[in-house]
């Protein structure tokens, strides 16, 4: 494997409800096209929308690939901005997955803290990805909905120690085309690489500091 080389995991859900087509995997698919440059292997998944399955794959894909981010998007019918997600709440999954099934627990990991965030500051990213000039509005939420796509977070920052993000893209054509969501699926993960990279080179120097 190219040490120099890192893994990305970006994953999108698979389709529920009215979502036919899940605006969350189009947008994963276009910024697959894109890439995230020469030096990121970039690894996508489409995540069926079952609460058993995300508590396998997530592990599965941390194991697999030790990547340096995982990135989960969903699609919220309410959203009319690509939304940050800062963090995953464990409590209080009552609704029921495509398979008719919830955990009876209603927690995504029984002992687990009522709140993980996220080791990404979200406000800078938005803050960074709006002066770009990008063209497609980013905001920033404490809430990503008690249902997959909070479950999925949650567990993913459980695993990571906080090393996941949550994107929530609105539905396709309101008002944005997958090209760009796409597009902003790659400004916005680009700029959480930067911010990882500068916390990691913060940290190195001062551990030289003696």
């Amino acid at each position: 494997m190219d040490n120099s080389k890192r893994n990305v995991v970006v994953t999108g859900f698979g389709p529920f409800g009215e979502h036919t087509i899940n605006p969350s995997w189009v947008a994963v698919q276009e910024l697959k096209k894109l890439g995230l440059g020469s030096n990121v292997d970039l690894h996508v998944y489409e995540v069926p929308v079952e609460y058993q399955t995300v508590q396998s794959l997530v592990p599965s894909l941390w194991k697999q690939y030790h990547p340096q981010l995982v990135v989960h998007v969903g699609v919220s019918g309410m959203a009319t901005t690509v939304t940050l997600e800062k963090c995953g709440r464990n409590h209080g999954y009552k609704g029921l997955d495509n398979s008719s099934f919830c955990p009876d627990s209603q927690c995504c990991i029984v002992g687990g803290p009522d709140c993980i965030k996220s080791v990404i500051d979200m406000e800078s990213v938005c803050k960074r990805v709006t002066a770009s000039g990008l063209g497609v509005t980013v905001s920033v939420s404490k809430d990503a909905g008690r249902y997959l796509c909070d479950y999925t977070y949650y567990t993913s920052l459980y695993l990571s120690h906080g090393r996941s993000a949550f994107i929530h893209v609105p539905p396709l054509g309101k008002p944005y085309s997958g090209e760009d969501l796409g597009r902003a699926l790659q400004a916005i993960i680009r700029e959480m690489l930067t911010l990882l990279d500068e916390a990691e080179g913060k940290i190195n120097s001062q551990q030289h500091i003696h």
